[in-house]
């Protein structure tokens, strides 16, 4: 899966790249345009765009998945910051953008995809956050059950999704939806997942027909 930045979902203008699953029309697009859109994605700052999620990551040391990494943006401050981070990426051209512009021994960079993520299963219940920034907005209506599910299993105990919600009319050269979020919170919670936090923000590109939602769910404690 790939990703973009809130108001930077440039893998359609936007600024950082989303890709899920095996979506036609996505995944070829962020591997014609990622040297290009690579200075566009980075020049957001994880800082800017997470702001309101910075209260919610765990104390470092964690087990941290940046879904759709794109570039490594997050996965860098996120390593920086402590944590030990697995960046899944399908795009090659973005895993070695990323690998270059963030080679951190504390990044892992793995090729795979939503809904399935089926090249970690022996992850499971290992992660204490996970991160979709500008993904969920890629997977069709059928995709996002099966993917909670899969985040669900993922996460440890009392672990975290971070996920961004893109909201405003899709570009015409990938698949992209606007995914209400009472929509993703119901869904959440029928997997097991709390939500605790929500938030909407402007187009941080400043594109006026954009705007963007932030929302965090807790996974159940044993």
């Amino acid at each position: 899966m790939t990703r973009t930045s809130r108001g930077a979902d440039s893998r359609s203008g936007d600024a950082r790249p989303s890709t899920a699953g095996a979506a036609p029309g996505v995944q070829p697009y962020y591997a014609r345009a990622a040297e290009a859109l690579a200075g566009r994605y980075e020049s957001v700052r994880f800082e800017t765009v997470h702001g309101d999620f910075l209260p919610l990551l765990p104390a470092a040391p964690a087990r941290v998945a940046d879904i759709g990494a794109g570039t490594g943006r997050d996965a860098a401050a996120l390593a920086a910051l402590g944590h030990d981070v697995l960046a899944v990426e399908p795009v090659a051209e973005l895993r070695a953008v990323g690998r270059r512009l963030h080679p951190s021994p504390a990044i892992r960079w793995q090729a795979d995809s939503l809904p399935a993520l089926s090249g970690i299963e022996d992850e499971e219940g290992s992660f204490g956050l996970i991160l979709l920034s500008a993904v969920w907005m890629h997977l069709d209506a059928p995709d996002r059950p099966v993917a909670m599910r899969r985040l669900h299993t993922l996460l440890a105990p009392g672990g975290r999704l971070l996920l961004s919600l893109r909201h405003g009319p899709p570009p015409a050269d990938r698949q992209m939806y606007d995914i209400p979020a009472p929509e993703t919170t119901t869904l959440a919670a029928r997997h097991g997942l709390t939500p605790i936090h929500e938030s909407a923000h402007p187009d941080e590109l400043g594109r006026d027909d954009i705007h963007w939602t932030s929302l965090a769910f807790e996974k159940e404690r044993m």
